[in-house]
């Protein structure tokens, strides 16, 4: 099997985790380990052009409100709605108090529950109002909001991928990325997005610094603590439960940087 290069992990990163136009020229083990690993990087892409568009509607005079709901929006359509998806096919899974099987059936249904309806509704609302109270703070501190909950989103990915975590299913991309990422590489990922997010986040004084570092490990705990209730429910992991990974880790990290 030839090696996999370092641009082989970043077109399966942004060929599998938004719909910019990459072509992904492999599908294997070792492809799914380099796109995992480049998963902050898409997310840092994804904040970035969200972020571009609040400030720009914020430089045109519109309201920090009306900015925050288009940075929400910016994540969506670059990935298609797949993550808001995963998290609401994820909310109808767990809210159905069935066993495994049927919990997984539930999730594979094209149709939207109501606990996915219910959950999708207020992870919205808390992206949009927590985007608001950053962007009112400083049109910097909102653009800074939208990077970092983005990257961390992709970065519980990365994390919920590692070595030891099995796919609840025997196809589909969960179980093309479950368990490829080796876990100390995993937790170097986490330790270089924790730096340069703290690095960033210093530029406006040490509790910048402090909420940022805060933000991303928050919101990594959560994630982990929705993988380990989704292993234990399903049996492990599944493309939609990476997409409740992704929702909840974003939504957590912009609570975080709107407080204070």
């Amino acid at each position: 099997m030839p090696r996999t290069s370092s641009l082989d992990g970043l077109r399966f990163a942004f060929g599998t985790l938004t719909v910019i136009p990459v072509r992904v020229t492999r599908w294997d083990r070792e492809a799914a380990r380099g796109g995992m690993l480049c998963a902050p990087v898409a997310g840092l892409a994804v904040g970035a052009a969200s972020a571009a568009v609040g400030l720009v509607l914020l430089f045109l005079g519109a309201g920090a409100p009306l900015a925050a709901v288009a940075t929400v929006a910016v994540p969506a359509a670059l990935t298609r709605g797949l993550h808001l998806d995963g998290l609401a096919d994820t909310a109808d899974g767990l809210g159905s108090g069935k066993p495994a099987e049927d919990a997984l059936r539930i999730m594979k249904q094209s149709d939207i529950g109501p606990f996915g309806v219910i959950t999708l509704v207020l992870v919205l609302l808390a992206q949009a109002a927590a985007l608001t109270q950053a962007y009112g703070a400083s049109w910097a501190w909102g653009a800074f909001a939208a990077v970092v909950s983005a990257t961390a989103a992709r970065l519980a990915l990365t994390l919920a991928a590692r070595a030891g975590v099995p796919a609840a299913r025997p196809e589909g991309l969960g179980a093309a990325v479950a368990g490829v990422v080796p876990p100390r590489r995993a937790l170097a990922a986490a330790v270089a997005v924790v730096g340069v997010t703290a690095a960033v986040g210093a530029l406006s004084g040490a509790y910048g610094a402090v909420r940022a570092v805060l933000a991303v490990v928050l919101a990594l705990a959560a994630a982990e603590a929705l993988l380990r209730h989704c292993t234990r429910r399903f049996g492990g992991v599944t493309g939609d439960v990476f997409g409740g990974l992704a929702e909840t880790a974003a939504t957590l990290a912009l609570v975080v940087l709107s407080l204070g």
